[in-house]
C-alpha cells in the first residue's frame, strides 16, 4: 500500500471499516432471529404439555379422518384472542385448501379453497 496516494487510502480504510461494521450488525440481527423463533416453539410446546392447546398430531389425525389430502403447510396463530392452527392440504386434483382449526378445542372453524368437496371423505 506504499504506492497508493493518500486520498485512496482515506477512501479504502473507512469503506472497509463500514463493511465490517455492517457485517457485524447483520450477524447480530440474524443471530437473534433463531433464538426468538426457538423461544416461540418452546412456549408452544409448553402450552401443549400443560394441556392448554391440542397437539398438532391430534389435530391432523382428526382432520385427515374427514378430509383427503397431503399436508403442505401448518401455521400456529393467535387471531382475535383465539389460538388457531392453519393447515393447508393439497388435494388429488392439485387444489390447495386451508383449514382453520381451534387449537384449544380442536373444532374446525373455517375452510377456504377450490373444489373443497373433492377432498371430503365419503
Amino acid at each position: 500500500m506504499k504506492n497508493l496516494p493518500c486520498y485512496i487510502l482515506k477512501l479504502i480504510i473507512p469503506t472497509s471499516a463500514f463493511i465490517v461494521a455492517a457485517f457485524v450488525i447483520a450477524l447480530c440481527l440474524l443471530g437473534s432471529l433463531p433464538a426468538s423463533a426457538d423461544e416461540d416453539w418452546r412456549k408452544l410446546h409448553e402450552e401443549v404439555q400443560a394441556g392448554r392447546i391440542k397437539p398438532l398430531g391430534e389435530i391432523l389425525d382428526g382432520l385427515l379422518q374427514d378430509w383427503k389430502g397431503q399436508v403442505i403447510d401448518v401455521e400456529f396463530e393467535e387471531e382475535d384472542g383465539r389460538r388457531l392452527y392453519e393447515i393447508e392440504l393439497l388435494g388429488s386434483e392439485g387444489q390447495v385448501v386451508e383449514f382453520e382449526v381451534d387449537a384449544v378445542t380442536g373444532e374446525l372453524i373455517g375452510i377456504e379453497g377450490n373444489n373443497i368437496n373433492g377432498m371430503k371423505r365419503q
